[in-house]
Protein backbone atom coordinates (compact mmCIF):
# COMPACT_ATOMS: atom_id res chain seq x y z
CA UNK A 1 0.00 0.00 0.00
CA UNK A 2 2.80 2.38 0.91
CA UNK A 3 4.48 1.71 -2.41
CA UNK A 4 1.32 2.64 -4.26
CA UNK A 5 0.84 6.06 -2.64
CA UNK A 6 4.41 6.92 -1.63
CA UNK A 7 7.73 5.33 -2.40
CA UNK A 8 11.00 6.47 -0.91
CA UNK A 9 12.74 5.21 -4.01
CA UNK A 10 10.59 7.30 -6.35
CA UNK A 11 10.93 10.28 -3.98
CA UNK A 12 14.74 9.97 -3.98
CA UNK A 13 14.78 9.68 -7.76
CA UNK A 14 12.69 12.85 -8.18
CA UNK A 15 14.89 14.73 -5.69
CA UNK A 16 18.05 13.64 -7.52
CA UNK A 17 16.50 14.69 -10.83
CA UNK A 18 15.73 18.16 -9.47
CA UNK A 19 19.31 18.60 -8.24
CA UNK A 20 20.58 17.59 -11.68
CA UNK A 21 18.23 20.11 -13.30
CA UNK A 22 19.41 22.80 -10.89
CA UNK A 23 23.01 22.02 -11.76
CA UNK A 24 22.24 22.35 -15.47
CA UNK A 25 20.41 25.65 -15.01
CA UNK A 26 23.42 27.46 -13.59
CA UNK A 27 22.14 30.96 -14.34
CA UNK A 28 18.97 30.51 -12.29
CA UNK A 29 20.95 28.95 -9.44
CA UNK A 30 23.44 31.83 -9.49
CA UNK A 31 20.64 34.40 -9.38
CA UNK A 32 18.96 32.56 -6.50
CA UNK A 33 22.17 32.92 -4.50
CA UNK A 34 23.10 36.33 -5.88
CA UNK A 35 19.93 38.22 -5.01
CA UNK A 36 20.09 37.51 -1.22
CA UNK A 37 23.78 38.39 -1.20
CA UNK A 38 23.08 41.59 -3.11
CA UNK A 39 20.32 42.55 -0.69
CA UNK A 40 22.57 41.85 2.29
CA UNK A 41 25.41 43.98 0.91
CA UNK A 42 23.20 46.87 -0.13
CA UNK A 43 21.14 47.05 3.04
CA UNK A 44 24.12 46.36 5.28
CA UNK A 45 26.69 48.71 3.78
CA UNK A 46 25.15 51.08 1.23
CA UNK A 47 21.92 52.23 2.87
CA UNK A 48 22.22 55.13 5.31
CA UNK A 49 19.28 57.22 6.49
CA UNK A 50 21.56 59.77 8.18
CA UNK A 51 23.62 61.31 5.35
CA UNK A 52 26.71 63.28 6.25
CA UNK A 53 29.41 65.24 4.48
CA UNK A 54 26.73 67.09 2.54
CA UNK A 55 28.14 69.63 0.04
CA UNK A 56 27.84 73.15 1.39
CA UNK A 57 28.64 76.44 -0.32
CA UNK A 58 29.56 79.64 1.52
CA UNK A 59 28.32 83.14 0.68
CA UNK A 60 30.10 85.14 3.35
CA UNK A 61 30.48 88.90 3.24
CA UNK A 62 31.97 89.22 6.74
CA UNK A 63 34.90 87.00 7.71
CA UNK A 64 34.97 87.98 11.37
CA UNK A 65 35.88 85.63 14.24
CA UNK A 66 32.32 84.43 14.84
CA UNK A 67 31.73 83.71 11.14
CA UNK A 68 34.96 81.72 10.95
CA UNK A 69 34.02 79.84 14.11
CA UNK A 70 30.61 78.88 12.69
CA UNK A 71 32.18 77.59 9.46
CA UNK A 72 34.79 75.60 11.39
CA UNK A 73 32.11 74.10 13.63
CA UNK A 74 30.07 73.06 10.60
CA UNK A 75 33.05 71.23 9.11
CA UNK A 76 33.84 69.52 12.41
CA UNK A 77 30.26 68.31 12.80
CA UNK A 78 30.62 65.89 9.83
CA UNK A 79 27.18 66.88 8.54
CA UNK A 80 28.54 69.62 6.27
CA UNK A 81 31.38 69.54 3.74
CA UNK A 82 32.49 72.93 2.43
CA UNK A 83 32.95 72.63 -1.34
CA UNK A 84 33.39 76.26 -2.33
CA UNK A 85 32.14 79.81 -2.06
CA UNK A 86 30.10 82.19 -4.19
CA UNK A 87 29.72 85.94 -4.19
CA UNK A 88 26.16 86.38 -5.46
CA UNK A 89 22.74 85.13 -4.49
CA UNK A 90 22.10 84.06 -8.10
CA UNK A 91 25.13 81.75 -8.12
CA UNK A 92 24.03 80.21 -4.83
CA UNK A 93 20.51 79.61 -6.16
CA UNK A 94 21.94 78.03 -9.30
CA UNK A 95 23.96 75.52 -7.28
CA UNK A 96 20.91 74.52 -5.27
CA UNK A 97 18.81 74.12 -8.41
CA UNK A 98 21.26 71.94 -10.34
CA UNK A 99 22.20 69.82 -7.32
CA UNK A 100 25.73 71.15 -7.00
CA UNK A 101 25.17 71.92 -3.33
CA UNK A 102 22.83 70.75 -0.60
CA UNK A 103 23.24 73.87 1.55
CA UNK A 104 24.25 77.51 1.19
CA UNK A 105 25.39 79.43 4.27
CA UNK A 106 25.00 83.22 3.95
CA UNK A 107 26.53 85.74 6.36
CA UNK A 108 25.73 89.41 5.59
CA UNK A 109 28.22 92.28 5.61
CA UNK A 110 28.76 93.92 8.99
CA UNK A 111 27.79 90.72 10.80
CA UNK A 112 30.52 90.95 13.47
CA UNK A 113 29.88 94.64 14.11
CA UNK A 114 26.14 94.13 14.49
CA UNK A 115 26.79 91.23 16.85
CA UNK A 116 28.98 93.36 19.11
CA UNK A 117 26.31 96.08 19.11
CA UNK A 118 23.64 93.56 20.21
CA UNK A 119 21.67 94.16 16.99
CA UNK A 120 21.02 90.41 16.51
CA UNK A 121 22.37 89.87 12.98
CA UNK A 122 21.03 86.93 11.01
CA UNK A 123 22.70 83.76 9.72
CA UNK A 124 20.91 82.19 6.76
CA UNK A 125 21.14 78.52 5.85
CA UNK A 126 19.40 77.66 2.57
CA UNK A 127 18.73 73.96 2.07
CA UNK A 128 17.72 71.87 -0.92
CA UNK A 129 14.73 70.20 0.72
CA UNK A 130 13.39 68.45 -2.39
CA UNK A 131 14.38 65.24 -0.58
CA UNK A 132 13.39 65.90 3.05
CA UNK A 133 15.26 62.85 4.35
CA UNK A 134 18.57 64.09 2.95
CA UNK A 135 18.58 67.45 4.72
CA UNK A 136 16.47 67.01 7.86
CA UNK A 137 19.17 65.75 10.26
CA UNK A 138 21.73 68.32 9.17
CA UNK A 139 19.19 71.13 9.50
CA UNK A 140 18.21 69.93 12.96
CA UNK A 141 21.86 69.91 14.04
CA UNK A 142 22.68 73.33 12.58
CA UNK A 143 21.26 75.39 15.44
CA UNK A 144 23.23 73.39 18.00
CA UNK A 145 26.38 73.80 15.91
CA UNK A 146 25.92 77.58 15.78
CA UNK A 147 25.18 77.76 19.52
CA UNK A 148 28.41 76.00 20.41
CA UNK A 149 30.48 78.08 18.02
CA UNK A 150 29.08 81.36 19.30
CA UNK A 151 29.46 80.32 22.95
CA UNK A 152 33.15 79.58 22.42
CA UNK A 153 33.77 82.95 20.78
CA UNK A 154 31.80 85.18 23.15
CA UNK A 155 34.15 84.96 26.13
CA UNK A 156 35.94 87.49 28.30
CA UNK A 157 34.74 91.03 27.49
CA UNK A 158 32.08 89.61 25.16
CA UNK A 159 30.55 87.38 27.83
CA UNK A 160 27.74 89.87 28.64
CA UNK A 161 26.34 89.32 25.13
CA UNK A 162 25.26 85.78 25.98
CA UNK A 163 22.80 86.20 28.89
CA UNK A 164 19.26 87.17 28.05
CA UNK A 165 18.21 87.34 24.41
CA UNK A 166 20.28 85.24 22.00
CA UNK A 167 22.85 87.53 20.31
CA UNK A 168 22.08 86.46 16.72
CA UNK A 169 19.23 85.07 14.65
CA UNK A 170 19.51 81.69 12.92
CA UNK A 171 17.33 81.48 9.84
CA UNK A 172 16.79 78.25 7.95
CA UNK A 173 15.16 78.39 4.55
CA UNK A 174 14.24 75.01 3.06
CA UNK A 175 13.68 75.37 -0.66
CA UNK A 176 11.70 73.41 -3.29
CA UNK A 177 9.75 71.51 -0.61
CA UNK A 178 9.58 73.84 2.41
CA UNK A 179 6.83 71.87 4.14
CA UNK A 180 8.81 68.61 3.82
CA UNK A 181 5.89 66.79 2.19
CA UNK A 182 7.13 63.30 1.40
CA UNK A 183 4.85 62.68 -1.57
CA UNK A 184 6.36 65.67 -3.38
CA UNK A 185 9.59 63.69 -3.52
CA UNK A 186 8.20 60.16 -3.87
CA UNK A 187 5.48 60.56 -6.50
CA UNK A 188 7.67 62.16 -9.22
CA UNK A 189 10.33 59.56 -8.54
CA UNK A 190 7.78 56.80 -8.99
CA UNK A 191 7.62 57.66 -12.67
CA UNK A 192 11.22 56.54 -13.09
CA UNK A 193 10.73 53.44 -10.93
CA UNK A 194 7.60 52.32 -12.80
CA UNK A 195 9.24 52.86 -16.18
CA UNK A 196 12.32 50.93 -15.12
CA UNK A 197 10.34 48.00 -13.78
CA UNK A 198 7.88 47.63 -16.63
CA UNK A 199 10.18 48.43 -19.56
CA UNK A 200 12.95 46.06 -18.49
CA UNK A 201 10.71 43.16 -17.48
CA UNK A 202 8.35 43.33 -20.47
CA UNK A 203 11.05 43.65 -23.11
CA UNK A 204 13.27 41.02 -21.49
CA UNK A 205 10.56 38.52 -22.40
CA UNK A 206 10.40 39.61 -26.04
CA UNK A 207 13.00 37.35 -27.68
CA UNK A 208 12.78 34.56 -25.09
CA UNK A 209 9.04 34.35 -25.81
CA UNK A 210 9.84 33.94 -29.52
CA UNK A 211 12.29 31.15 -28.68
CA UNK A 212 9.93 29.30 -26.34
CA UNK A 213 7.00 29.47 -28.75
CA UNK A 214 9.12 28.25 -31.65
CA UNK A 215 8.62 31.38 -33.74
CA UNK A 216 12.28 32.34 -33.59
CA UNK A 217 13.01 30.02 -36.52
CA UNK A 218 10.57 31.94 -38.68
CA UNK A 219 12.04 35.28 -37.57
CA UNK A 220 15.57 34.11 -38.28
CA UNK A 221 14.65 32.89 -41.77
CA UNK A 222 13.53 36.37 -42.80
CA UNK A 223 15.90 39.00 -44.26
CA UNK A 224 15.27 41.28 -41.27
CA UNK A 225 18.48 42.80 -39.89
CA UNK A 226 19.17 42.37 -36.14
CA UNK A 227 19.05 46.13 -35.63
CA UNK A 228 15.65 46.24 -37.33
CA UNK A 229 14.40 43.45 -35.09
CA UNK A 230 15.45 45.30 -31.95
CA UNK A 231 13.97 48.61 -33.09
CA UNK A 232 10.77 46.89 -34.11
CA UNK A 233 10.42 45.35 -30.68
CA UNK A 234 11.37 48.55 -28.86
CA UNK A 235 9.10 51.05 -30.62
CA UNK A 236 5.72 49.76 -29.34
CA UNK A 237 6.99 49.78 -25.78
CA UNK A 238 8.23 53.37 -26.15
CA UNK A 239 4.62 54.32 -26.81
CA UNK A 240 3.57 52.32 -23.74
CA UNK A 241 6.24 54.07 -21.69
CA UNK A 242 4.94 57.49 -22.68
CA UNK A 243 1.40 56.42 -21.80
CA UNK A 244 2.65 55.40 -18.35
CA UNK A 245 4.58 58.64 -17.89
CA UNK A 246 1.61 60.76 -18.95
CA UNK A 247 -0.73 58.85 -16.64
CA UNK A 248 1.58 59.27 -13.65
CA UNK A 249 1.98 63.01 -14.28
CA UNK A 250 -1.78 63.45 -14.60
CA UNK A 251 -2.50 61.53 -11.40
CA UNK A 252 0.30 63.36 -9.59
CA UNK A 253 -1.35 66.67 -10.40
CA UNK A 254 -5.01 65.72 -9.93
CA UNK A 255 -4.87 63.30 -7.01
CA UNK A 256 -1.69 64.13 -5.09
CA UNK A 257 -1.64 67.86 -5.94
CA UNK A 258 2.06 67.78 -6.82
CA UNK A 259 3.22 71.21 -8.04
CA UNK A 260 4.76 70.91 -11.51
CA UNK A 261 6.94 74.01 -11.77
CA UNK A 262 8.87 73.14 -14.92
CA UNK A 263 8.04 72.29 -18.52
CA UNK A 264 6.08 69.07 -19.06
CA UNK A 265 7.12 68.85 -22.76
CA UNK A 266 10.78 69.11 -21.69
CA UNK A 267 10.23 66.31 -19.19
CA UNK A 268 8.65 64.09 -21.86
CA UNK A 269 11.49 64.77 -24.28
CA UNK A 270 14.07 63.98 -21.59
CA UNK A 271 12.18 60.75 -20.82
CA UNK A 272 12.88 59.31 -24.29
CA UNK A 273 16.52 58.25 -23.73
CA UNK A 274 15.59 56.86 -20.32
CA UNK A 275 12.76 54.73 -21.69
CA UNK A 276 14.95 53.56 -24.57
CA UNK A 277 17.83 52.72 -22.20
CA UNK A 278 15.62 50.46 -20.10
CA UNK A 279 14.25 48.80 -23.22
CA UNK A 280 17.82 48.17 -24.34
CA UNK A 281 18.58 46.49 -21.02
CA UNK A 282 15.49 44.32 -21.36
CA UNK A 283 16.40 43.23 -24.87
CA UNK A 284 19.96 42.47 -23.79
CA UNK A 285 18.61 40.23 -21.03
CA UNK A 286 16.34 38.50 -23.54
CA UNK A 287 19.35 37.57 -25.66
CA UNK A 288 21.18 36.18 -22.61
CA UNK A 289 18.31 34.21 -21.08
CA UNK A 290 17.26 30.75 -22.21
CA UNK A 291 13.67 31.11 -21.06
CA UNK A 292 11.24 33.69 -19.74
CA UNK A 293 11.91 32.75 -16.12
CA UNK A 294 15.59 33.55 -16.47
CA UNK A 295 14.74 36.80 -18.25
CA UNK A 296 12.45 37.85 -15.39
CA UNK A 297 15.07 36.90 -12.81
CA UNK A 298 17.76 38.96 -14.53
CA UNK A 299 15.36 41.89 -14.74
CA UNK A 300 14.79 41.76 -10.99
CA UNK A 301 18.55 41.51 -10.45
CA UNK A 302 18.89 44.82 -12.35
CA UNK A 303 15.85 46.45 -10.75
CA UNK A 304 16.93 45.84 -7.15
CA UNK A 305 20.15 47.94 -7.17
CA UNK A 306 18.43 50.51 -9.37
CA UNK A 307 15.76 51.26 -6.79
CA UNK A 308 18.15 51.09 -3.81
CA UNK A 309 21.17 52.96 -5.19
CA UNK A 310 19.43 55.64 -7.25
CA UNK A 311 18.29 57.83 -4.37
CA UNK A 312 14.62 56.90 -4.68
CA UNK A 313 14.20 55.18 -1.32
CA UNK A 314 17.26 56.45 0.56
CA UNK A 315 19.31 59.67 0.27
CA UNK A 316 21.91 59.27 -2.46
CA UNK A 317 24.50 61.38 -0.66
CA UNK A 318 24.18 59.20 2.43
CA UNK A 319 25.66 56.19 0.67
CA UNK A 320 29.37 55.34 0.70
CA UNK A 321 31.50 56.34 -2.27
CA UNK A 322 31.55 52.88 -3.87
CA UNK A 323 27.74 52.71 -3.78
CA UNK A 324 27.46 56.21 -5.26
CA UNK A 325 29.83 55.17 -8.05
CA UNK A 326 27.59 52.24 -8.94
CA UNK A 327 24.53 54.45 -8.65
CA UNK A 328 26.00 56.97 -11.11
CA UNK A 329 26.12 54.21 -13.74
CA UNK A 330 22.41 53.42 -13.41
CA UNK A 331 20.07 55.47 -15.62
CA UNK A 332 17.42 55.72 -12.89
CA UNK A 333 19.76 57.83 -10.74
CA UNK A 334 20.04 60.51 -13.39
CA UNK A 335 16.40 60.34 -14.41
CA UNK A 336 15.28 60.94 -10.82
CA UNK A 337 17.36 64.11 -10.77
CA UNK A 338 15.77 65.17 -14.05
CA UNK A 339 12.16 64.56 -13.09
CA UNK A 340 12.48 65.97 -9.56
CA UNK A 341 14.42 68.95 -10.87
CA UNK A 342 11.79 69.80 -13.49
CA UNK A 343 8.77 69.12 -11.28
CA UNK A 344 9.95 70.60 -7.95
CA UNK A 345 12.61 73.13 -8.97
CA UNK A 346 11.43 74.24 -12.39
CA UNK A 347 14.73 73.27 -13.99
CA UNK A 348 15.32 73.96 -17.65
CA UNK A 349 17.47 72.29 -20.29
CA UNK A 350 20.69 73.83 -18.97
CA UNK A 351 20.17 72.29 -15.51
CA UNK A 352 19.20 68.80 -16.68
CA UNK A 353 21.71 68.50 -19.53
CA UNK A 354 24.47 67.02 -17.28
CA UNK A 355 22.06 64.19 -16.40
CA UNK A 356 21.01 63.37 -19.98
CA UNK A 357 24.34 62.34 -21.46
CA UNK A 358 25.01 59.52 -18.92
CA UNK A 359 21.60 58.05 -19.81
CA UNK A 360 22.38 58.35 -23.51
CA UNK A 361 25.74 56.65 -22.98
CA UNK A 362 24.05 53.82 -21.09
CA UNK A 363 21.52 53.53 -23.93
CA UNK A 364 24.27 53.10 -26.53
CA UNK A 365 26.04 50.52 -24.37
CA UNK A 366 22.89 48.45 -23.76
CA UNK A 367 21.80 48.49 -27.39
CA UNK A 368 25.33 47.69 -28.55
CA UNK A 369 25.55 44.71 -26.20
CA UNK A 370 22.12 43.53 -27.30
CA UNK A 371 23.12 43.67 -30.96
CA UNK A 372 26.36 41.86 -30.18
CA UNK A 373 24.50 39.09 -28.38
CA UNK A 374 21.77 38.71 -30.98
CA UNK A 375 21.95 35.38 -32.78
CA UNK A 376 21.05 34.85 -36.41
CA UNK A 377 20.90 31.13 -35.75
CA UNK A 378 19.61 28.92 -32.93
CA UNK A 379 23.02 27.38 -32.22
Amino acid sequence: MSGRFFSWRRFAAMTAKEFVQMRRDRLTFAIMLGIPMLQLILFGFAINSDPRQLPTVLRIADHGPVARAVVAAMEQSSYFRIVGSVSSEADAAQLLENGGAQFVLSIPPGFQRQLLRSERPALLLEADASDPAAASNAVAAFRTIVDRAVSRELKGPLQPLLPGEYPLEVRIQPRFNPEAITRYNIVPGLMGVVLTMTMVIVTSLAITRERERGTMEILLSTPVHPFEVMLGKILPYIVVGYLQAGTILLLAKLIFNIPILGSVPLLLIASFPFIAANLGVGLTFSTLARNQLQAAQMSFFFFLPSILLSGFMFPFRGMPLWAQTIGEILPLTHYLRIVRGIVLKGNGLAEIAPQIWPIALFLLASLGLGLLRYRRTLD
